[in-house]
């Protein structure tokens, strides 16, 4: 099978597994794993930040982060296709007991401009009003395709914000991507932020973890948090030493799944039925309208996946993830499969 639903599905690498089977651990609820120490040191260091937190998913992460930042009443904004309003199955709600407000975002690339921000802040005193304590941003923009956020972007915003008494936390699932498109550093993409967190386990190629960063005061209650919510692993370093093989490595190649991305673009932009803009597609995911086809993203994903293909789909879009499993041969194969099976008139 050729596996384009994620780059959450991809395999340790042989140096990971290695790394796994030497590691030297300790408990880390008790800050003793020297493993995951080292993980942490070195991504508060690469991201210039006070400090870190190796934590299990991106979506504890995310909510970690929301819980600390804000109180029970409070409201959270967010751009509407977010991974923490879309795919985090109402955990603030549930968690922290704040409200999403989501705003759309008029420009294709999903990322709010500071105007349209405002449009969702609540900052009066009104007693029968919530009010806003924090924005959220996402760099890349998963759910419109991958698409990233300049460095000088997120300063503007960050910097009106706390002009504004607000926080803003980056989910940066994908920040190394963002990085290598607009050619920066993740520092400079992060910079101004309250809170970062990336995750190891997507282009990075982990098998497991996210990582949360901050200021220390930050950091020191988002353990607490992480404690609470199940996500103290004791023997962690078995996990972090694979992390940090992700960290210092993967980045170096995820220019290998950009070009594969481009490459499935371009070959799919060919394709009549399809309609895609391979001048879009920065990173490593695609948003393919199928519209044209007159069949549903279930009828055509269900025909690939007889064929060797996984996809993803809603509405009437189908995304596709490049990752470190996924070779250029592949993608050609992909092509091919994905073709055939567009020309055959009955896909049910």
């Amino acid at each position: 099978m050729i596996d384009l639903r994620s780059d959450t599905v991809t395999k340790p690498t042989r140096a990971m597994r290695a790394a796994m089977a030497s590691a030297d651990v300790g408990d880390d609820v008790f800050g003793e794993d020297p493993t995951v120490n080292r993980l942490q040191d070195r991504a508060a260091e690469i991201f210039e930040k006070e400090a870190a937190l190796f934590v299990p998913s991106g979506c504890m992460g995310n909510q970690i982060a929301v819980k600390v930042h804000s109180k029970p009443g409070d409201e959270i904004v967010m751009e509407d296709r977010s991974h923490i309003f879309q795919h985090e199955m109402a955990s603030s709600s549930i968690i922290s007991g704040v409200l999403i407000r989501p705003v759309r975002s008029e420009d294709r690339s999903g990322h709010l401009r500071w105007n349209e921000i405002e449009t969702g802040l609540r900052l009066g005193a009104d007693y029968d009003s919530s009010r806003t304590a924090l924005i959220c941003l996402e760099n890349t923009h998963n759910m419109a395709g991958g698409t990233v956020m300049s460095a000088e972007h997120c300063a503007e915003i960050c910097e009106k914000a706390h002009v504004a008494g607000l926080s803003v936390h980056l989910d940066g699932a994908r920040i190394f991507n963002a990085a290598l498109a607009l050619n920066t550093s993740v520092s400079a993409l992060t910079r101004h932020c309250d809170s970062v967190q990336f995750c190891l386990s997507k282009g990075l190629g982990a098998p497991i973890g996210s990582i949360l960063m901050g200021s220390r005061v930050f950091i020191e209650e988002a353990r607490s948090w992480r404690k609470r919510l199940g996500g103290g692993m004791r023997q962690a370093g078995i996990l972090a030493a694979a992390g940090m093989i992700a960290l210092e490595e993967s980045p170096k190649r995820l220019h290998e799944d950009h070009a594969n991305a481009r490459r499935l673009a371009e070959g799919l932009a060919e394709i009549p039925q399809l309609i895609i803009d391979p001048e879009t597609v920065v990173t490593n995911i695609l948003i393919v309208d199928i519209s044209k086809t007159g069949k549903t993203q279930a009828d055509i994903c269900n025909k690939l996946r007889e064929n060797g293909i996984f996809a993803f789909g809603w509405d009437s879009v189908i995304r596709l993830v490049t990752h470190c499993d996924i070779t250029s041969g592949q993608v050609d194969e992909a092509l091919a499969v994905i073709t055939n099976t567009l020309r055959d008139q009955d896909l049910t």
